[in-house]
């Protein structure tokens, strides 16, 4: 006879800490979206108009590193905190949070911003995995969708509402005051760490920092793996436009009249603006992600997040077919249902092409899709606005540039959609035979990266005269991933003898 306690299921089934988490994730993300819906515009708008007049080529890189941080750190940030105590390291990351946010809206030179923002992100990725650490060891197998769920919701509510009031607090107060608040939501949420939170129960077994690069060096050198990880993050190259080129070309070359003036007929006072794009993005989600986790709950994962894809590539067509406000909201609210769409999927993608015995550790190294789309496509989209769209703001004719600058964007989509498709077909079933394939592809992608940085430091030197920062700084970052790839590969002694199978 089974004598186990019934497991509880419903809201009276969560802890005290359970809750206290959900509440700093909701701040935590009301801080961070509330400044990251504004951001790139603040560091490009003229200095007249309160912003740091940078170039939108220099905000993107600064963008790609520091979206690039808050995946990368949390790498470390679960060892720490299993080492440390969450507690302990909640109560660094919020501090480095408030240090962060604050800082960032007192200084004005280029590095000076793109210190303080490192700090900000280095705090916000020793959060993330705290946070959804205490949600996993406060909930069980009864309630830990339910849970999961709440964590999600509050994520996205805090994506909803804070851009609002960041907006508010922009138009009515400063730029700087922007920032202030963000630094104030993490700073009350010491309270809570400090008085009411408790570490949840510790995992039998933790990893010291020697467990976690092993197991990194692990994956990294699965190619495989590695192959998923470069092909999605296609997609993502996508996602991070939203904020970066696409607030630039709501602020350059959409007349908001059509919207202001449909809820001007009800007797609201209402400006679309950059801030929107966010709200707009987690409005959507919130509001239909029950109905799509429905809707395909019973797909197989690949048609599923080939098809969600398709949807946010569609998105971008929109932005691609008209310059009409509406339209431009319908191309956000269409890219978020294919988000929503493909996303979860991919993590039970993981699952299947994971090898058998290590579908855990694996499942830790999903995220890596979000650094290598943010240093991308942060970056890309910088780049692409500063030398294509930016000199066109103000002049008439110009449709067709602006067209076909989103064009290379739902094209990019359809290329991710495909690549997915063949990545299933050639390297989806884990055998000797996959795995090697992928090491050559692997070799030959990191190869590349090693080559064009050096291409492009020769082409802007033969072509300009001289190389400025901005282009050694990408162009390392191209060698590195470059050689730390081959790295990899060579330190996986079971596969780095395969290339003849």
């Amino acid at each position: 006879m089974d004598n186990k306690p019934e497991l509880k299921t419903g809201l009276g089934s969560f802890p005290r800490s359970f809750w206290i988490a959900n509440v700093m994730e909701l701040f935590e993300r009301g801080a961070y979206y509330g400044l990251n819906a504004l951001l790139a515009i603040y560091l490009s708008e003229k200095v007249a108009n309160g912003g740091l007049g940078f170039t939108e080529d220099m905000v993107g890189l600064l963008q790609s590193f520091v979206y690039a941080m808050t995946y990368v750190i949390p790498i470390l940030g679960g060892a720490l905190a299993d080492r440390y105590g969450y507690r302990r390291m909640l109560m660094l990351a919020f501090a480095l949070l408030s240090a962060g946010y604050f800082m960032s809206g007192q200084v004005s030179g280029y590095g000076a911003i793109f210190a303080t923002l490192l700090v900000m992100a280095t705090g916000s990725g020793l959060f993330k995995p705290i946070i959804s650490g205490t949600i996993a060891r406060t909930t069980h197998e009864k309630n830990s969708g339910f849970g999961f769920g709440v964590y999600y919701w509050m994520i996205n509510l805090g994506a909803l509402i804070a851009p609002l009031v960041a907006g508010y607090i922009r138009d009515t107060l400063s730029w700087s005051w922007v920032f202030t608040v963000s630094s104030i939501y993490c700073a009350l949420m010491l309270l809570p760490t400090i008085f009411f939170y408790k570490d949840p129960p510790k995992p039998k077994s933790s990893k010291n920092f020697g467990e976690v690069l092993s197991g990194a060096l692990t994956v990294l050198s699965d190619a495989r793996f590695m192959l998923l990880i470069f092909v999605y993050s296609c997609f993502w190259i996508l996602y991070f436009q939203n904020f970066g080129s696409v607030l630039w070309y709501l602020r350059d070359f959409i007349d908001p009249a059509p919207v202001n003036d449909f809820f001007a007929r009800f007797g609201l006072r209402f400006t679309l603006g950059p801030e929107h794009v966010t709200v707009i993005n987690a409005g959507t989600i919130v509001v239909l992600q029950i109905v799509v986790n429905m809707v395909v709950k019973n797909f197989k994962p690949l048609p599923t997040m080939v098809g969600g894809i398709l949807i946010g590539s569609l998105g971008f067509l929109c932005l691609a077919s008209s310059q009409h406000a509406w339209i431009f909201i319908l191309g956000i609210a269409i890219f978020s249902i294919g988000e929503m769409t493909c996303h979860p999927k991919y993590y039970s993608y993981i699952g299947l092409v994971a090898p058998q015995e290590k579908k855990a550790t694996y499942m830790g190294y999903a995220f890596l899709y979000g650094v290598i789309g943010s240093l991308v496509g942060s970056n890309i989209g910088g780049e692409m606005y500063h030398s294509i769209l930016a000199p066109l703001v103000g002049q008439t004719g110009v449709s067709g540039t602006l067209r076909n600058f989103w064009l290379v964007f739902a094209v990019l989509g359809v290329v991710t959609m495909s690549g997915l498709i063949v990545y299933n077909r050639l390297f989806g079933e884990d055998s000797i035979a996959t795995r090697a394939r992928a090491r050559r592809v692997m070799f030959f992608i990191y190869g590349l990266l090693i080559f064009l940085s050096a291409g492009i430091v020769v082409f802007i030197y033969s072509t300009k005269g001289a190389v400025p920062p901005k282009t050694w700084i990408q162009a390392t970052i191209m060698l590195l991933i470059g050689i730390g790839g081959l790295y990899t590969l060579a330190k996986n002694p079971a596969e780095k003898n395969m290339e003849a199978v």
